[in-house]
């Protein structure tokens, strides 16, 4: 009988799962207790929570609102752009997926699909059976998701084949493809190619949310690259303007900013030349952004020697390019953790738009529990809400994570 249940375990795999259990959690009988204890509380909290959402829970409130949730007011009859869209964004993320993965393991083409991208594709497909039912989504909408699957799981197939044949320049080149689909996707979404034009008014829900966090995040990375060099600068007029911008922009809050934003441009500005209030949300953002990440990316510089740069004069590269191919790569990977963290902060601080009209996520879950037949019910939209943030939170925490090992000098893949 012992044989048929361990059988198919790995040799070893019982005894160092015990080695692993004394060592990390009962190294010691105070250890001991305190791992007994946190582990019951864990299980009662889950165990708790479990048990309201499932008994006592009353999901109708995401269900009839999971379509406002998520685009906010967006015409029915132009939906069909953003699943163009999210057809596009699947392709794209599961070709770079493909190609990352297959540079890693060139030179073991049978471990294309090791074990956490098998568990990932499970979960995908998983969320993709279970959450249309769920939501009481047609059938019609559940094949989407499902397409959408497969599409993303298809290209991560495809390119994982290809890539070792096309080599490692094709990820830099791929690299293109993601602002080229960000800048179609804005396209479709505000109506472009003579399509019928969607007022950003309209726009809402987890879409605005994404839209907004992204737009500054891709934007705010070269501001505050240009401002920590600027800071560093022996320019004085460049040190002073980069020092005077970060530390205005540091010491005043970021909904102050927001309130300035959408009422001082408005004065500022021609009316034809102000932003849409959307817009001038994005750009408070951005350059609220900017001034955080740039002290982030001084910090990286700092961490470099000096010698790197005369290293790189010895050779015969200018200042310029010893910033970009000596100085600058290593500050970066230096001060990705901390830039990670700041784009996290950015997407939560998206939350504040609702309290200068927009209807991002937290402002349009506001207006459904404000409706009448679902008061009361604000522990299922904010659960919903927070399960939707750290979705948002984790990707990026997994992909700053994936980059930190891809980018680490002694764990560098064999390309």
């Amino acid at each position: 009988m012992g044989n048929s249940l361990t059988g198919d375990l790995p040799p070893g795999f019982l005894q160092r799962s015990k080695d692993w259990l004394r060592r990390e959690l009962f190294a010691s009988r105070v250890d001991g207790l305190l791992s007994l204890v946190l582990i019951g509380l864990i299980l009662a909290a889950l165990f708790g929570l479990l048990r309201w959402a499932l008994l006592q829970a009353n999901w109708a409130v995401i269900q009839l609102n999971s379509t406002l949730l998520c685009i906010g007011r967006y015409p029915i009859e132009h939906q069909w752009r953003l699943w163009l869209l999210t057809f596009l964004l699947a392709a794209t993320a599961g070709a770079s997926w493909g190609l990352l993965r297959s540079c890693r393991r060139a030179d073991r083409p049978g471990l294309l699909w090791p074990r956490n991208d098998r568990i990932a594709a499970a979960v995908l497909l998983a969320v993709c059976l279970i959450t249309p039912p769920a939501l009481g989504l047609s059938l019609a909408v559940a094949g989407r998701w499902l397409a959408i699957a497969g599409l993303l799981l298809a290209m991560r197939w495809l390119l994982g084949r290809l890539g070792r044949r096309l080599g490692a320049d094709a990820i830099k080149w791929f690299a293109l493809v993601w602002p080229v689909t960000y800048l179609l996707g804005m396209v479709l979404i505000g109506g472009g190619f003579g399509l019928t034009p969607v007022a950003s008014a309209e726009w809402g829900g987890l879409m605005l949310t994404l839209l907004q966090a992204s737009f500054a995040i891709l934007l705010c990375f070269p501001l505050g690259v240009m401002l920590a060099l600027g800071r560093r600068s022996n320019y004085p007029l460049l040190r002073w303007g980069s020092v005077i911008y970060i530390e205005f922009i540091r010491g005043a809050p970021l909904i102050t900013l927001l309130f300035l934003g959408q009422n001082i441009l408005g004065f500022l500005l021609p009316g034809g030349l102000a932003p849409e209030r959307v817009w001038r949300a994005a750009w408070v953002l951005t350059i609220f952004a900017a001034a955080y990440l740039a002290e982030a990316v001084r910090s990286g510089l700092a961490a470099i020697p000096n010698g790197q740069m005369e290293a790189a004069r010895s050779l015969g590269l200018s200042t310029a390019q010893g910033l970009q191919h000596v100085v600058l790569p290593q500050a970066l990977r230096v001060a990705l953790p901390v830039m990670v963290g700041q784009f996290i902060s950015l997407l939560q601080d998206t939350t504040l738009l609702s309290l200068i009209g927009l209807m991002e996520l937290l402002g349009t879950a506001r207006t459904v529990m404000a409706n009448p037949d679902f008061l009361g019910h604000y522990g299922e939209v904010y659960l919903t809400l927070a399960l939707l943030f750290w979705c948002c939170c984790a990707a990026l925490g997994l992909g700053s994570r994936a980059l930190e090992r891809r980018l680490d000098p002694h764990h560098l893949p064999n390309l």
